[in-house]
Parts: C-alpha cells; sequence; structure tokens
C-alpha cells in the first residue's frame, strides 16, 4: 500500500479549513437602532442612535435554530437587522427572549432566505483554566469578522455589569472591544464555551475581558424552553454574613467542626421568611457544604461562591437547607423566587411609569433613573436617602415602590415648591404610599379640601384640591406631556369625571366632554389673538 505524506497532510490542512469555514459563517453581525426612554422626562424618548454587535447560531432542543447575542446589544430595539458572513443582505430580526440578569437575547429570522446552507454552533463543556480560547466578532476598527486568542485565566462568580447581578463568568486574557459583544468564544475543538460580554476598563490592567459561559446559557436556554419567556435567575432571599472571626462563631455556639455563614436578614416578601431566620447559621445548600467564608467546593481544588449553587436552579424550584438554630441543627425545604428589588436596577425594556398633579411629576425610583439625573457617578452624587433604598431597602409588600418626586413644573397651583425634587413620598393625606398607582388612585378620588403629600425629610407639599383639575391641564398643555398619566395607568383617568378627566382625551361622560370643550375654547381663544395681532401688525406696516 502505497503512503502519501504530503497528501495526508495537505487533506487534513483542508480539513481544518472546511471545519474552520463552518465555524465562522456561523458567527454574524447584528445591527440594531435603539430608541431608549428619557428616565428623566418619562413621556419622552430619547434620540434614537445606531450600534453593531456580533452573535452566533445555536440549535434548539426541536432542532429549531435561533440566534444568541448579549441583551444589551439589542435593549430598548426599535430595529434588529443581521447579516451572515459573506452576504450583501441584512435581514430583519425578531427578538424573543430577553435575559437582563445574564445578559443574553435570544433572535429569530423569519425570512427562510437567512437559514439556507446555515450550521450552527454546538456549544461544549466550561473551560478549565489555561485553556486556549478565540474570540471571533466584527469589533470596531474594520468590517470583515475579526479572530483574538486568549488563555482562560479565572472562573468565579461575576458580576454582571448590564443586569446587575452576580453569575458565573470566565475571565480571558483576549481583547474583547466594542462590536464583539455577543460573539462566541471558541476553544481548540471548536465548540463555543461563551458569549464575550464585558471587559475591564480601568488604568491598572489590559485586556481582561469576560465571557459568559455555557452553564449560564443553558440555563436561559432551558427557561425559555420551559416556560416561553425569561423568569429569571432565583435567589434565597437573605442577606449573610461571612463568620471567619473566631469570636463571631463562639458567641453563635459554633463548635470546631461546624462551618456556615451567618443570615443577617431575611426579605419580609421572600419565599424564605418565616424559614429562615436572623441570626440562624446557614450550613448546608443541598446537602452542599457551606464554607465559613461563603464558599462550596467547585471543581477539582477549586472554590466558588455559594450563591453559584442557587443560580443553577430555576424559579420555583425547592432546595433544601441545614441550618443551625439555637445550637441545634434543623432542616428546612425553601422555595425559590426571582429577586424582587425595591429599587430595581433596571425595567427589562420596559418604560417608566409617571404621574402629574398640577405640575408635580411623580415617578418610581429605579437605578436607571437615578443615573439618568445624577450621570455615571450616581453612586456618589444621588441623594444619600435613595441610596440607601437602592442598596439596602427590601420591599414589605410585592407591589411595593419608591415614589419620588422627579421635579415641579412651574405653575400657580405649585408655587413656592420649584426646589423640591427627587425626594420620596411617604404618604398621601396621612396614608401609606404602596406604589404609583396607589398614590394615582388616591390622588385622583381624593375628596378632601387639601391634598398633603409627606414627603421626605419630614416636608409638606399642599395642592389645593379644586384647583387641581385645571392647574394639570395647564401643566401637560405648557410642557406637551400626552397625559397626565403614563399608559400602565391610563386605565385611572378614561371615562372618570372631575379631576380624572384630565390629560385625557376621552368623550365617554359629560365631564370629560366639557374639559375637552374648554380645551378648544381656549385654542379658539389663542388663535383669535393671534389673528388679531396679525392683523394689527398688517395695519401698521400699511
Amino acid at each position: 500500500m502505497d503512503e502519501n505524506p504530503e497528501k495526508d497532510a495537505t487533506a487534513q490542512v483542508e480539513k481544518e479549513l472546511d471545519e474552520e469555514m463552518h465555524v465562522m459563517d456561523a458567527v454574524i453581525k447584528i445591527f440594531c437602532v435603539h430608541t431608549e426612554p428619557n428616565f428623566s422626562l418619562p413621556w419622552q424618548r430619547k434620540r434614537q442612535y445606531s450600534s453593531s454587535s456580533s452573535g452566533f447560531m445555536v440549535q434548539g432542543p426541536d432542532g429549531q435554530i435561533w440566534l444568541l447575542t448579549n441583551a444589551h446589544s439589542v435593549e430598548y430595539h426599535s430595529q434588529v437587522k443581521v447579516k451572515r458572513r459573506g452576504d450583501d443582505r441584512k435581514f430583519l430580526a425578531k427578538v424573543l427572549a430577553m435575559g437582563t440578569e445574564c445578559d443574553i437575547a435570544l433572535l429569530t429570522v423569519e425570512d427562510p432566505e437567512f437559514w439556507k446552507g446555515v450550521a450552527p454552533l454546538s456549544l461544549g463543556p466550561l473551560p478549565s483554566l489555561q485553556d486556549s480560547v478565540y474570540v471571533v466578532g466584527y469589533p470596531i476598527g474594520g468590517d470583515t469578522i475579526s479572530v483574538t486568542s486568549g488563555v482562560v485565566s479565572r472562573i468565579e462568580v461575576t458580576a454582571y455589569a448590564h443586569g446587575a447581578t452576580e453569575l458565573l463568568g470566565v475571565q480571558i486574557d483576549a481583547a474583547i472591544n466594542s462590536g464583539n459583544s455577543g460573539g462566541p468564544v471558541f476553544n481548540d475543538s471548536g465548540q463555543c464555551v461563551g458569549i464575550a460580554f464585558q471587559s475591564y476598563a480601568g488604568s491598572d490592567a489590559e485586556n481582561i475581558g469576560y465571557v459568559i459561559p455555557t452553564p449560564v446559557i443553558h440555563h436561559f436556554l432551558d427557561d425559555f424552553q420551559r416556560n416561553g419567556a425569561f423568569t429569571g435567575f432565583p435567589a434565597l432571599g437573605i442577606q449573610w454574613q461571612r463568620m471567619e472571626s473566631e469570636a463571631l462563631r463562639a458567641a453563635c455556639g459554633i463548635s470546631a467542626g461546624q462551618k456556615g455563614v451567618l443570615v443577617r436578614t431575611v426579605q419580609p416578601i421572600s419565599l424564605a421568611a418565616g424559614i429562615i431566620q436572623p441570626g440562624d447559621i446557614l450550613m448546608r445548600f443541598d446537602g452542599v457544604q457551606v464554607a465559613s467564608d461563603g464558599t462550596v467546593p467547585f471543581r477539582s481544588g477549586e472554590r466558588i461562591a455559594f450563591s453559584y449553587l442557587t443560580s443553577q436552579k430555576f424559579t420555583g424550584d425547592v432546595c433544601s437547607l441545614d441550618i443551625l438554630r439555637e445550637g441545634k441543627e434543623i432542616n428546612a425545604s425553601v422555595k425559590l423566587m426571582r429577586p424582587n428589588a425595591l429599587v430595581p436596577h433596571h425595567l427589562a425594556g420596559g418604560d417608566p411609569s409617571y404621574f402629574v398633579v398640577a405640575g408635580v411629576v411623580f415617578t418610581v425610583a429605579t437605578e436607571p433613573y437615578l443615573q439618568s439625573e445624577y450621570g455615571i457617578d450616581y453612586h456618589r452624587e444621588a441623594p444619600v436617602k435613595l441610596l440607601d433604598r437602592l442598596l439596602h431597602g427590601h420591599k414589605r409588600w410585592p407591589d411595593e415602590e419608591v415614589i419620588v418626586v422627579s421635579q415641579v413644573l412651574a405653575c400657580d397651583a405649585t408655587l413656592g415648591y420649584e426646589d423640591c425634587f427627587n425626594t420620596q413620598v411617604h404618604a398621601f393625606n396621612g396614608e401609606p404610599v404602596r406604589n404609583l398607582r396607589h398614590l394615582a388612585e388616591m390622588v385622583l378620588n381624593c375628596k378632601e379640601k387639601f391634598m398633603k403629600f409627606d414627603v421626605e425629610y419630614h416636608e409638606l407639599l399642599v395642592l389645593e384640591t379644586a384647583v387641581v383639575a385645571a392647574a394639570t391641564e395647564e401643566a401637560v398643555q405648557a410642557h406637551s406631556i400626552p397625559s397626565m398619566v403614563s399608559k400602565d395607568l391610563l386605565d385611572l383617568v378614561q371615562g372618570k369625571d372631575g379631576v380624572l378627566s384630565v390629560g385625557t382625551s376621552s368623550n365617554n361622560d359629560d365631564s370629560t366632554t366639557s374639559t375637552s370643550g374648554s380645551s378648544k375654547e381656549s385654542a379658539l381663544t389663542a388663535e383669535q389673538a393671534a389673528a388679531a395681532e396679525i392683523e394689527e401688525l398688517m395695519l401698521a406696516a400699511e
């Protein structure tokens, strides 16, 4: 049998090139037009802008092919288009699911032309330290596909900047530049081991990139397959403290062979409330020993934060906890729920809510709102009371919101309150405010002579009920506000009487008709005055 080493080597090179082409052809470029809300003026949207990023094809459990990219790449999208490598056509894409916490978005294209001849990528295992990886995508600096290489330098629970959560992440030393976001990261076998999503920007480090690993991707895809939507990564609903201090351990009655973390607080609306108590020692989670520094075993010779165990579960799953309480070990089962922060870290692509009363603009405090008001340094610039709610606040009721006076639009009814802004509203006419809808309902049904708003620092904002309707109409017209309430509150003002009709275009009853009539009369009066002024000018010119 004749052997031809040169021919065999050529065949091997051709095979590798074919595999490389297959891998590269599954990487796509994404073009997105974003239209974000103006959180400071919640009835408006900002000027639209365009961005480009990367993505890739994966196969679903039923054989369907999807596109994966970063959630921040298509956040607040007005239009999403995708283009395959080597193709001059762009295809309209549809966003199927957005996982803001894990920064993953799932897309599809309805045009069958896009899918002709495609071969999706296979998802590989979690890489090991020092494994070689390759970041593929369409970063800035050119229009063609780009490949950068590096190695895995760290695997741990990482802060996800976009979703303000902590999930498993892989740190690599390959450059991840703008436009690389959403692109695949490959191992030496050509398997996708993650999604490029963020990099470390600082003067004390270079070439530090972060990758969303395949366990997080699988969790996202499984969640979508189970529920038809992204339901999030669950949490236990507690705050805990490490127990590395010997004095602390002795005070809590922990013996030399026992380990665990101290439960500081339990969120009132958490499903763990009433099962776990402050002062308990959490020793084991689903049978896995929790160390005194809050870590659990991870692979061979590694340890990782025990929140990794909760992130592996789904919303509604039940976990088993071994707890030390007053020197006795007890076992408890807790149903996990999605985190429900008092001040939301994001709106998951939703619009901000607002409510205007006689020029006083009420809105819900969120992290995007604080960033809109105080810039990127809002953690230092925002009022300390709101920062305390953001960082340490817990909901007392499932629907509780932090309501703030965003600003006071100048009008006669609000004279003297112009300097009131970004202060929390605690009560209305002595009734505690639960959320914005609750406040709107109380205001719109107020029968008392005065509307009294108790705000932060024991200040009082008072409006005369009799003039609120006219003042509200004046304010919304003067500032081109389409309605006195946001879309999610429109049902409160349609088809009602009195102040409830202010700012609506409904003609369901006589009071609304009369309000609309008075608006028309005001508009005609203004037109007549303008016409008279023009006529005078023309006569003067003659």
